[in-house]
């Protein structure tokens, strides 16, 4: 091979020579990896690519958020319009959230196939007429169809993660995760002051009759919906090189179809592992969003704008929260690589399990904020810490292991609202201590998680198994041939920072430092024919490579 061509760029022709394609490196205002991903967030910039997508991103989650959780801080004047009962308003709030969980399973393969781009803008602006539509209801029927469309919206999250992933380097994905997802997250507990705001305003101001002013301020979210659909969809760009459409270096699974782009999210035992792990992260502030306004105005007594105001700190929590989730995620990789991660995750979302059943046992009202608070910034933090790791599980079906997990927590929103939160079995604070138990149990699940390169919480990694061999082995023989697996080579040799760090020995590097021992493990035999002969790199090219 000739000792010019960068490794983390070479193609193979039809007869299987090597080369490297003649390709102007595009400048970026940020430091960017060998994928071209930023490797820092600068939250205050709008810098394109990775910034304005960032920013994007999270604002239109935050939307669809703010859209589908509009109804519980009105609902105790909705429910006197309506004649609802509280077993109306239960079955609303879980089609809000059930109907997301076939949109973010297919959210996760739309990313795959043809961007994040797209895929959000569309979905923002279809689920547009069903905000709308809230303001025409006259029947607990029209009202629980048009929470469960409206719901479909929170596949934003997938598409929000997805995009954020793909921009953000592997060292810093957990931050940037933890913010972009955290503060789209702001949207729930944002609806709790905003509506009730808008209600009054409306209600004040235009002399409307509260039965009439209520159904007006579900204008302000619906022209949300159309804006940042359009925003998204003229402003955003999918990859750091450019949109799906115009990357046409094969690297991409919009090639693959629906079956491939999902096959290896399905198959992998650690996808079905953090589906259920963020249905008690995700699902239970989902949960809190739909049932804690009610019940601080059903328990303590407080009026509608004083409940929803209480309500809202829960939910403006991930303003800090999510964020540093994802950022102490970061650092526990940094000390004890994916193996930190996972012992990190364990103990937030075992804390929030904690703190969620002492909340179900306060009696004042001064406690029960207080204990409410601590439980929203574990179970937050939790989330944050999970979507450290899933982006390591697939490269090549990363939507659709997003799309899987992300659908786990509407999923366990869902369970946990119909056994706890329904029917008048159980009153509200009891709900909250068994919701607890379940998370506590749940998490447990972290002990089972297994990568053969990185270890588990208890388990060494497999010995001499390397990150090419886990990422390239998605791909077959005939696609390595055509140079289809590069991307993922690129991010293996990027994700060796999830190594467990070994304290240094006088006079010797670790092994992700040394060159000549990390070497090009593309050079290597893993699965699939190699692109080139297995003989040396020079060490000034694999140096390069590395950088």
């Amino acid at each position: 091979m000739d000792p010019h061509i960068d490794p983390l760029k070479i193609m193979v022709d039809g007869s299987g020579r090597v080369f490297e394609p003649p390709v102007m490196a595009p400048e970026f205002d940020l430091p960017v990896d060998s994928e071209h991903k930023a490797m820092i967030c600068k939250v205050h910039s709008l810098a394109r690519p990775h910034m304005l997508s960032f920013h994007l991103a999270w604002v239109s989650f935050f939307t669809c958020f703010l859209s589908t959780f509009a109804a519980p801080p009105l609902i105790p004047i909705i429910r006197d319009n309506l004649d609802l009962t509280k077993s109306d308003i239960s079955q609303a709030s879980i089609a809000a959230v059930s109907g997301s969980i076939m949109s973010r399973l297919i959210m996760g393969a739309v990313c795959d196939l043809i961007g994040p781009r797209y895929g959000s803008a569309f979905l923002i602006m279809i689920v547009a007429p069903a905000v709308f539509a809230m303001a025409i209801v006259n029947d607990a029927a029209g009202f629980l169809m048009c929470r469960f469309f409206i719901g479909f919206s929170l596949a934003t999250f997938v598409s929000c993660e997805y995009w954020v992933s793909s921009m953000f380097s592997t060292r810093i994905v957990g931050t940037a995760n933890g913010i972009a997802a955290g503060w789209g997250n702001l949207g729930g507990g944002a609806t709790q002051i905003i509506m009730p705001l808008l209600f009054a305003f409306i209600r004040d101001s235009g002399h409307h009759p509260a039965f009439a002013a209520w159904r007006i301020a579900f204008f302000i979210p619906g022209c949300l919906h159309i804006v940042m659909g359009i925003l998204v969809l003229f402003f955003g760009q999918d990859l750091p090189d450019g949109n799906y459409w115009q990357v046409n270096d094969g690297n991409h699974t919009f090639r693959d179809g629906f079956q491939q782009a999902m096959y290896y999210a399905i198959t992998s035992p650690r996808t079905w592992v953090f589906f259920a792990l963020y249905g008690y992260c995700f699902g239970v502030e989902l949960t809190v969003d739909n049932i804690i306004a009610e019940y601080f105005y059903d328990r303590f007594d407080l009026n509608l704008t004083t409940a929803g105001t209480v309500a809202a700190v829960s939910g403006l929590m991930n303003i800090f929260s999510r964020p540093i989730g994802g950022y102490l995620s970061d650092k526990a990789s940094r000390h004890s690589g994916m193996r930190g991660r996972l012992w990190y995750l364990w103990l937030v979302q075992s804390m929030g399990g904690f703190f969620c059943i002492l909340l179900g046992k306060m009696t004042s009202l001064g406690a029960a904020i207080c204990v409410m608070i601590i439980f929203s910034i574990f179970v937050q933090a939790a989330c944050g810490a999970t979507f450290g790791i899933v982006p390591f599980i697939s490269r090549r079906s990363l939507g659709g292991v997003i799309g899987f997990t992300a659908a786990g927590g509407n999923l366990g929103s869902v369970l946990t609202q119909s056994l706890f939160f329904t029917s008048s079995t159980y009153h509200t604070e009891v709900g909250l201590v068994y919701m607890g138990i379940m998370i506590i149990c749940v998490t447990l699940l972290c002990t089972v998680v297994y990568f053969p390169m990185w270890g588990g919480m208890f388990f060494s990694p497999k010995k001499n198994y390397t990150e090419e061999e886990y990422y390239v082995s998605e791909w077959n023989a005939q696609e390595q041939r055509q140079g289809l697996h590069i991307s993922s080579l690129k991010f293996a040799i990027n994700a060796r920072s999830e190594r467990r760090k070994e304290p240094r020995s006088e006079g010797v590097e670790p092994e992700l430092d040394d060159p000549d021992r990390s070497g090009l493990s593309m050079f290597k035999s893993y699965p699939g024919p190699q692109i080139g002969a297995p003989s040396p790199v020079p060490p000034s090219v694999r140096s390069n490579a590395l950088e």
